[in-house]
This record gives structure tokens, sequence and C-alpha cells, in this order.
């Protein structure tokens, strides 16, 4: 179970999905039971009674930024750049201000140092840094960052959404559906997607039925996607994250920890955050930091009870997440059981409910 193709799954395109659910509450969802392997179907507004009224939902409150910004190079050629993480020593970004980020660079020849890329009248960057496939490179902006990063970046869709021309789809406003309809904590270059599926009023119902509703923040980067390039995946090191937990919403999961009520995991994302600030006996500290924990098969679960997630990647460390808390094999067969019933895989995908 600790060997890269122990988590490989053969999934075909059309499982793929392109595009989200024409509305967010009637995507898919396959009911697993760990503990028994039993599988149901079920559209994901039916969570609502699938959950005890004594459970606490926790969800991932960040914001995705408009990370995918293109420009020019003063040479010529075109260069795409995908932020990573701010790295200003804590200074936003703001008008006239120097800031760096951590960068992709994606460009017909390799980015040296000193490569200045022209984005608009009020945006240029310089590379000033170069490790391994990362750049840190150097802004300026004339007027408010955000402002022009919000009228010219593009949303960071995940490289298997192929779409001719995904910002305008005509069909799909991905500045609207690739966001959870609670997200307000900007940082994320990628959607904590389980949350996805989410709608104002299906919150409403859960917080009536008496279901505590709970946010937290991971800001959703780079390290959640990076590809496990060892054999034994004991070797692989999550990139950080950073996260932020408040007294509030630490408080009541102990509580309710303590007082024996399930702790619902709306994503991944919640799974670490609530995992890595987690002593040996389960109770979380309130905070905020960098999340780097890597859960695979053998860990041992302190906080969350059940969670919802959606289908990931064959050989991704989120496949590897979801196998260490329901069985490898169960996870891989569930899989096999989805993709006959057509499913839809990925980011904008269908759901599951692991209890």
């Amino acid at each position: 179970m600790y060997q890269l193709s122990d988590y490989f799954y053969e999934l075909p395109q059309r499982c793929i999905a392109q595009a989200p659910a024409l509305q967010r509450d009637c995507a898919k969802m396959l009911y697993l039971d760990r503990k028994t392997g039993v599988t149901a179907h079920y559209f994901f507004h039916d969570i609502y009674s699938l959950l005890r009224p004594t459970d606490i939902v926790v969800i991932n409150d960040t914001k995705v930024i408009p990370a995918r910004l293109f420009g020019r190079k003063v040479t010529g050629g075109k260069a795409e750049i995908l932020l990573l993480e701010n790295i200003s020593n804590g200074n936003n970004p703001s008008k006239g201000n120097d800031f760096r980020f951590k960068c992709l660079i994606k460009a017909s020849k390799r980015s040296r140092q000193g490569t200045k890329i022209l984005f608009s009248e009020d945006l240029e960057a310089e590379v000033v840094g170069i490790e391994d496939e990362f750049y840190t490179v150097k802004f300026h902006c004339k007027s408010d960052f955000w402002e022009v990063l919000y009228r010219i970046g593009n949303m960071p869709l995940p490289p298997y959404i192929r779409r001719d021309d995904p910002e305008n789809d005509g069909a799909v406003n991905d500045r609207d559906r690739y966001q959870t309809v609670y997200a307000c904590n900007k940082g994320a270059i990628a959607a904590p997607t389980a949350g996805l599926h989410f709608n104002r009023k299906l919150l409403e119902k859960i917080r009536k039925n008496g279901n505590p509703v709970v946010s937290i923040t991971l800001h959703v980067g780079y390290g959640t996607f990076v590809p496990v390039r060892v054999a034994d995946i004991r070797e692989h090191h999550m990139h950080p994250e950073s996260f932020y937990v408040s007294d509030d919403a630490a408080q009541l999961i102990n509580k309710g920890k303590k007082d024996g009520r399930r702790i619902i995991a709306v994503g991944t994302t919640c799974v670490r955050t609530l995992e890595y600030i987690a002593d040996k006996n389960g109770t979380v500290s309130s905070g905020h930091g960098r999340c780097d924990l890597f859960i695979y098969p053998g860990y041992d679960f302190k906080v969350i009870d059940a969670m919802i997630t959606n289908f990931h990647l064959p050989e991704s460390t989120l496949l590897m997440l979801v196998s260490a808390f329901a069985g490898r094999m169960r996870i891989l067969s569930a899989y096999r059981e989805a993709i006959e019933k057509n499913y839809r895989f990925y980011s904008y995908g269908d759901a599951m409910f692991i209890e």
C-alpha cells in the first residue's frame, strides 16, 4: 500500500467533468460506508438526510483568486504566470508597491533571471529568482493590485478542463462556479471542490436541522496538486499551505468531540487542517500557520468522523488521503462502481460521502 502504483486506476476521458452540474446541489453523490464497504447512490441535496442531527459540519471558506495572468515578455514572447504564494514578508500588494510572488511560468522558452513581463499599463513583473520549477517574480502595480488582478486575471482552472476558452465559455461562469458560495478569505489558487456542491438554500436547511456549520480556512495551493514522483509514497513531501482556525471554531469542534458528536469535514483541505492542528487526543488548537501534513494509509485519524469529497486523480495525494480514511481497496472499488455508473470525476465532478 506504499507503492505509487497501488493508487493507479484507469479513468475513461468521458468521466472527466469539463463543466459543473447545472445546479450545485444536483451533482450525483456516492455514499460509502467505510466499515462495511456498502455503497448507495444519491444526489448531493440528499446529504441533508444522511447527516445525524448532532453532526458538526466543517467547511473551508478560502476564496480562489484569478491567479492566472497572461502577459508578454519585453523581448516579445508570450508568458503565462500562475501566482502561487505572496512572499513579500507580509506586505499586501497595493498601489505603487513592489511585491513578490512564488510563481510558475509557462512560455516557449524557459524564463531567465532578469526576464521582464508586461501584463497591462498598470502591472509589470521581473523574474528575480529561480529554484527548480518555481520562479520568484517581483511585481510592480501602478494602481490597486487586487482591482487589476480581478480585471485582467483568469481563474486557475485545472489543466484537465479543456475548453477552447474556459473564461468565456458562455455556458459556464467560472468566476462564480469555481468558487464556493461561502468563500470569503481570498488566497487560494484552487477551489476546495467538495464545497462547490453546496448552495445557500441547502446550507440553511442543514443549519435549521440543528447542525452547526463551522468555517475554517486553508488556502489551497500548489502543494495539494504536486505529482508524487517517488515510487515509495512515504518519501513524498507536501508543500505547505497557509491555514487559519478561529478560537470559536476550535472551541465548537472540541466541545462537539467531547459530547460525542461527529465531525464532518467538507473536503480534504478541512481534513488535513484539522488533523494537523490536533493533538494526540483529537483536541484542536486555534491559530494560523502552514500545513504540510501528508495523509496516507496507516494514518490514525484523530478528529474526522466522516467526509464529503470529490473523486480524485490516480496516484494523487488526495486519493491516498481518502484511501487512508476508508481503505485503499474499498476506495478503488467505489471508484470502479462510479465509473460504471457514469459519475463525473475531478474538480467539477460529482461527490462522495464517506462515513
